[in-house]
């Protein structure tokens, strides 16, 4: 009786296995694990029973690059932002964490977060000072195996905003000057005991040059009448950005390194890494967000200011093709928690902040614009947002695939529920959405963290806060050093 039984059972799912394929499945969860697939549920006894009517059922979602806690401390960002992700059928968040100070600190973040997310969670630490590269070996033992880079730091672009100290709500920045030889030395580090280097690949140099041209321009002649984000891909040409990608990969080269190339949203930075790729032994992925798969410079609204910019239409194909044809690996929404009276700053291009609200959005716009518009398959959807993502930084199988043992991180969707996007209903600390007013068709309807409903029908459960957990990677690592720091 024993194997007939289990905690929650998922019945009459098209249940979508990353890799594997598409099957007529029911589910049993037993303690927060997926206990077995079957095909029959005769004799099955269940505390709780979810029909799924025949709607997909995949592993949730992990979004892998996630800002939180710059504008609001993570003791209530962790609140609002893992609703937020909830309502969008995320069951796993990274969040980008800046320090300036040793990574040593970060126990005071960690006690924070601790019960403070309604989904799971994980971190990567970004190396900012020659001082934090001391800090990665320590980062790997209490489960933070990967770093990121800001190689967009530097020449007259050094300023960028630190996270908040728990329970701090005055805004910080931080200088970073990305060297080469600072570079050279977090690739070399994190190689040493294998973590993953993350990449905001732009020359700053390029980029610093062509903004004070502009801004000497307006000076002299006036603000010009095109549009203002078509202005801001101008000074941050994606030329910038495969010079980046050809250096680093080119410093690599001789290293056992592992590449991660976020926020890719132009066809010549896509197409550098691809020819990197072929040339050098690195280990090398791709990341592209959302809103390059939706929006270009065209959009005539401050709100899409972003770091590297929106592009243009052939862009926004060529990486629709790349996410279809597996050339671009993962999805990310460089998702920042800020409201729109911080974003716009004075109103101006330059004052205005870069990055915008977009963890809810990420799965029904590939479904919508994606599934629904053939552009591709429920299950490269099931690949790009959760399997790759969980192999690539070592979360795999605990997440990301729905097998047994994995973690019954689940959501159910709905391809033909038809939505209206407003804040409101994204449920952000954020109280705006470059998607608003968008009617978007496909979004989940159920979102399950280690067997626990977290999301129904856009309703977050209050009570399932704090049920998010800390995520230690490789999913190995022993957690008791984790464990002291809270």
């Amino acid at each position: 009786m024993e194997g007939n039984s289990c905690d929650v059972l998922i019945t009459n799912g098209t249940v979508v296995i990353p890799k594997v394929g598409t099957f007529q499945k029911h589910i049993l969860i037993e303690n927060g694990k997926i206990k077995d697939l079957r095909k029959s549920i005769d004799s099955i006894q269940a505390s709780k029973k979810i029909d799924a009517n025949q709607k997909y059922v995949l592993p949730g979602v992990i979004d892998p690059h996630v800002h939180y806690g710059v504008y609001t401390p993570i003791n209530e960002a962790a609140k609002t932002e893992s609703r937020s992700a909830a309502v969008g059928g995320v069951t796993t968040m990274v969040r980008m964490l800046r320090l300036y100070e040793s990574y040593r600190n970060i126990g005071k973040h960690l006690t924070a977060s601790k019960g403070n997310h309604h989904i799971d969670y994980a971190i990567h630490a970004s190396i900012l000072t020659p001082d934090q590269l001391k800090d990665i070996p320590y980062l790997k033992n209490i489960g933070i195996s990967s770093v990121k880079v800001y190689m967009n730091l530097g020449s007259d672009l050094r300023h960028i905003s630190m996270d908040l100290d728990p329970g701090t709500y005055d805004i910080t920045d931080g200088e970073v000057n990305m060297t080469d030889e600072f570079l050279v030395s977090i690739i070399n580090e994190a190689s040493k005991v294998d973590s993953t280097v993350l990449l905001h690949a732009e020359n700053p140099v390029v980029c610093s040059e062509r903004i004070s041209k502009r801004k000497v321009q307006e000076i002299q002649n006036g603000p010009a009448t095109t549009a203002k984000l078509k202005t801001w891909c101008d000074c941050r040409p994606p030329s910038s950005e495969a010079e980046s990608i050809i250096k680093v990969t080119k410093f690599a080269s001789n290293i056992c390194s592992k590449l991660y190339f976020v926020h890719i949203g132009s066809t010549v930075a896509l197409n550098t890494i691809l020819t990197e790729k072929q040339k050098r032994p690195s280990s090398l992925s791709i990341e592209t967000c959302p809103h390059y798969l939706t929006h270009t410079a065209d959009f005539d609204n401050i709100t899409g200011k972003v770091v590297p910019p929106l592009r243009s239409k052939r862009d926004i194909q060529n990486i629709w093709s790349a996410l279809q044809n597996g050339n671009i690996d993962t999805i990310g929404t460089d998702h920042v928690a800020n409201r729109l009276s911080m974003k716009i700053g004075h109103g101006d291009l330059w004052t205005a902040l870069a990055g915008f609200p977009g963890i809810a959005t990420m799965l029904p716009v590939l479904l919508s614009k994606g599934v629904n518009e053939d552009r591709m398959s429920i299950e490269r959807v099931s690949e790009v947002t959760s399997y790759n993502t969980a192999k690539i930084f070592g979360m795999y199988p605990k997440k990301g695939t729905i097998q047994q043992g994995s973690d019954a991180d689940l959501i159910i969707v709905d391809l033909d529920l038809e939505q209206k996007v407003t804040p409101e209903i994204l449920q952000s600390y954020s109280d705006y959405t470059i998607y608003d007013g968008w009617r978007m068709r496909g979004w989940p309807i159920l979102t399950m963290v280690r067997g626990e409903v977290i999301m129904q029908n856009g309703l977050v459960n209050n009570d399932t806060l704090g049920h998010g957990a800390f995520v230690a990677r490789p999913t190995t690592t022993d957690d008791k050093l984790y464990e002291q720091l809270q």
